[in-house]
């Protein structure tokens, strides 16, 4: 049975123990392709965030909740046999900055577990989080990687040429473009190939289906 991981829905960073840094992502792409794959005869393990709001069921995949970046790092180092993994599709939406200090407008330092809301105005620096897809080659090195790219700026010739250059940065396989810059639906980019356009969720869910069972060879 070919092995598969899909990561969905966002991430968070803390603030304190009660606020949180996120991304706007209810997890519902990645729920779909999961299932998809299952039904393609997938066995697979669905990475899924806490904080996704997709209220679909997933049928017949372990799914494994994570909480911030680094906590689905951990979870896929925890990954037996990642060697055995045929593909993953990342197409979890983290966080890209986490909370390096948190102050007062004058300066003073703030380290309560919860932030007082009477204090006023709060400085919150922000520094970037570590880039999961950066650590995904070396966690899978034999597996085909599907990375996911989301534009909100430019054309969607622009988008495309992002998704092109995430392949070549990250080493990873093929990248799913979309967003404002890329219009309405997904563009499927892989060297060499033109980019094909998935008009919505479910007909990307059945063109990665697809593209892994020509990329198996199968």
């Amino acid at each position: 049975m070919t092995r598969v991981v899909v990561t969905c829905g966002p991430s968070y960073e803390p603030i304190d123990e009660v606020r949180r840094l996120t991304n706007f992502s209810t997890g519902e792409l990645g729920v779909l392709l999961t299932n998809a794959l299952t039904r393609a005869g997938c066995e697979v393990l669905c990475f899924k965030g806490v904080g996704a709001t997709c209220g679909r069921p997933i049928d017949g995949a372990h799914v494994i909740p994570f909480a911030t970046n680094e906590s689905l790092v951990l979870a896929l180092e925890e990954v037996v046999e990642r060697e055995s993994v045929a593909a993953v599709f990342h197409a979890a939406a983290l966080a890209d900055y986490r909370v390096k200090s948190v102050h007062r407008a004058d300066g003073t330092e703030i380290a309560a577990r919860k932030i007082p809301s009477a204090g006023g105005d709060v400085v919150l620096t922000l520094a970037p989080a570590g880039k999961v897809i950066s650590q995904l080659r070396q966690l899978f090195p034999v597996s085909r990687i599907v990375g996911w790219k989301y534009e909100l700026n430019g054309s969607r010739a622009d988008a495309l040429r992002a998704g092109v250059r995430q392949i070549d940065e990250q080493r990873t396989d093929v990248c799913v473009v979309n967003g404002d810059a890329y219009g309405a639906g997904f563009g499927f980019v892989e060297p060499g190939a033109s980019a094909v356009h998935c008009t919505d969720k479910a007909e990307l869910c059945n063109h990665l289906v697809g593209w892994l069972g020509l990329a198996l060879g199968r």
